[in-house]
């Protein structure tokens, strides 16, 4: 975020805090990464704002506090492989990538993973691989993962997902109908099955099954 005046820099920062981003790494990685470049057109002089905002393809890019709560509950060492599913932007992976090993990132939309990918090189950040695929299946040929993070509301944790997790993972998920407002879960998968946290209320577009249409 280094071309941004101090003034935005600080106000951005301010209100992930207020929010409860209160893990220095998270915040040094959301610092670190500008989320100006992952929006584009009308709504890109609003990139600092704490707010959703529209992207491609009919998706969302998530308000900067959510992101900041979600990768802060993941709780990623700088060891851990993570998969997300649910490419959108980008801007999730690229702080992910800021924290992990190595990252792995999926989409159902060809454009956005073309886009997200652009970005990342751009960004030399080269500890990401994106992939255009059906995120609910996850990703067995590189599994397990130490962290999944799903950006996207299922009416429960997927099962394929939860299988690629390793025993001591961590799987941050929004559950609940697409047209209602979802609960944000933590999943730990233990030696003797799964503990559950439910964080906070929140709304994502639904996790859906198959490829998406290009347009």
């Amino acid at each position: 975020m280094s071309s941004l005046d101090p003034e935005t820099k600080m106000q951005f920062l301010f209100a992930l805090r207020s929010k409860g981003v209160t893990e220095a790494r998270v915040l040094n990685a959301m610092e670190e990464i500008d989320r100006g470049p992952f929006i584009r057109g009308l709504f890109a002089q609003r990139a600092y704002e704490d707010m959703p905002l529209p992207i491609a393809c009919g998706q969302t890019i998530s308000q900067p506090s959510v992101v900041g709560l979600m990768t802060q509950a993941l709780q990623v060492s700088a060891r851990d492989t993570v998969l997300e599913v649910g490419t959108g932007s980008g801007y999730q992976a690229a702080i992910l990538s800021k924290l992990a090993r190595r990252v792995y990132t999926i989409d159902r939309h060809a454009r956005l993973v073309r886009e997200a990918r652009q970005l990342f090189e751009s960004l030399q950040l080269s500890n990401i691989t994106s992939l255009v695929g059906d995120g609910s299946h996850g990703l067995p040929d590189q599994a397990p993962f130490d962290r999944i993070l799903v950006t996207a509301a299922a009416e429960d944790p997927p099962g394929p997902l939860l299988a690629q997790l390793k025993v001591g993972g961590i799987m941050v998920v929004p559950v609940g109908q697409s047209d209602t407002v979802q609960t944000l879960i933590r999943v730990v998968k233990t030696e003797d099955g799964l503990e559950y946290d439910e964080l906070r209320p929140v709304r994502f577009v639904p996790l859906l099954e198959g490829l998406g249409k290009e347009t």
